[in-house]
């Protein structure tokens, strides 16, 4: 059986098709390209009852994943992680099958580590010898130690402002690191010269096709840890959103295997009021997003200003009937407490942000009490050690234990 299935690269705008191959960025036209299987032939040799038996790895599905050669896989362990049911919190916003994809105990932290880990291992196979990228943080971390495992060198921009534990990983790795006075946007713009002066991998959110890959395997994952029953629900925190154009892709590629059936769930992009573009296209409407000007919010991981890939953000949500959320900060930062307090779940505060997207949307009757809803917490809390503030007593050592 072949490793992989992969056919070809081909754009989502103008239908124009790319040999996988080949190093390949953009279409000509501008658009992303997206990665095409033979579904009809793997469905000749492979059944879902085949991944019983295999490694509880995102390589599990590898038949799925655009990587030829085994050799140039390059991986951490990263994938299967849990999906767990959040009863407490879940009863109390009335919605008792609530459950939490939990990306937090991936290498390095966040879901970041699978666009890296076949978006790198891709880079191997087409002989890739240094990528550059703008990140917000915990991309470029991710992206710089895989790359790092994967012998290629990296060249990483992000903002000034993006968390300190993301720019020591980045460093730490070897990866030549810069920071800019700006947004990922400015970043992208250092990036995008970079390329041209050097002729560097630009391996920028959606500007190579295989990120969505290896985010596209969450949707597996949930898939498969159902039961191959789908969900109704899936909330997702979006900034660039490669990850719910991603699990939008693996839904409806099982469902041409044959593997789920049904309508897909719903999906709903959830961002903050500070930086949400994908909202507001969406409240009108429209197929693509406009550049949100002053964008700020401590839900540091989707301050995207404007994603590359916002046209298939928005066809994702109209064609499973889903919707767009923007939460406040405070929100989302009180919500993160009362999950640690009541579930032992310390996520990041843009895993936070779709439990208050849940939370909202029960209260206005979109989801319904029967549903089942899985929030996508995508990374750890600890990686954003600034988000929290507590006041704790100190002893002096003849005192005894304080109760509150």
């Amino acid at each position: 059986m072949s490793f992989s299935f992969v056919s070809h690269l081909y754009c989502p705008k103008c239908n124009r098709t790319y040999n996988h191959e080949e190093i390949n960025q953009l279409c000509t036209c501008g658009s992303p390209l997206l990665v095409s299987y033979d579904l009809e032939e793997l469905a000749k040799h492979l059944k879902k009852e085949d991944l019983m038996a295999r490694d509880a790895s995102l390589w599990r599905y590898h038949e799925l994943l655009p990587v030829v050669n085994k050799e140039n896989v390059v991986s951490l362990g990263e994938g299967m992680t849990p999906l767990l049911p959040m009863s407490v919190i879940g009863q109390d916003m009335s919605i008792p099958n609530l459950y939490m994809k939990d990306e937090g105990i991936i290498p390095t932290g966040t879901f970041k580590a699978r666009g890296a880990a076949v978006g790198v291992s891709k880079a191997k196979e087409l002989g890739v010898k240094e990528l550059a990228m703008p990140t917000n943080g915990n991309a470029g971390a991710a992206w710089a130690l895989y790359a790092a495992r994967g012998g290629i060198k990296a060249s990483i921009i992000m903002p000034v402002d993006a968390p300190k534990i993301t720019r020591n990983e980045t460093a730490i790795s070897g990866a030549n690191l810069n920071l800019v006075d700006g947004l990922i946007s400015d970043a992208g713009k250092i990036v995008g010269q970079a390329v041209k002066e050097y002729d560097l991998f630009d391996a920028s959110t959606l500007k190579e096709p295989y990120r969505i890959e290896g985010k596209k395997t969450m949707g597996l994952e949930i898939a498969e840890q159902f039961g191959w029953k789908m969900p109704d629900v899936i909330l997702y925190p979006t900034g660039g959103g490669v990850g719910i154009i991603g699990i939008y892709k693996a839904l409806t590629e099982l469902k041409e295997l044959g593997w789920v059936e049904g309508k897909l769930p719903r999906l709903v992009a959830v961002q903050a009021d500070g930086c949400a573009p994908i909202v507001k296209a969406w409240e009108e409407g429209k197929k693509d997003s406009e550049f949100w000007q002053n964008s700020t919010t401590v839900a540091f991981g989707i301050n995207v200003p404007k994603a590359l890939g916002d046209f298939l953000v928005l066809e994702a949500l109209y064609e499973t009937e889903g919707c767009a959320i923007a939460i406040d900060d405070k929100a989302l930062l009180l919500e993160q407490e009362k999950i640690a307090a009541l579930e032992g779940a310390f996520v990041c505060p843009e895993g936070a942000a779709t439990f208050v997207a849940a939370r909202q949307l029960r209260e206005s009757g979109w989801i319904k009490d029967d549903e089942v809803v899985v929030a996508l917490n995508t990374g750890m809390g600890i990686k954003y050690p600034d988000t929290v503030s507590v006041d704790v007593p100190v002893l002096q050592k003849e005192e005894t234990l304080k109760r509150s």
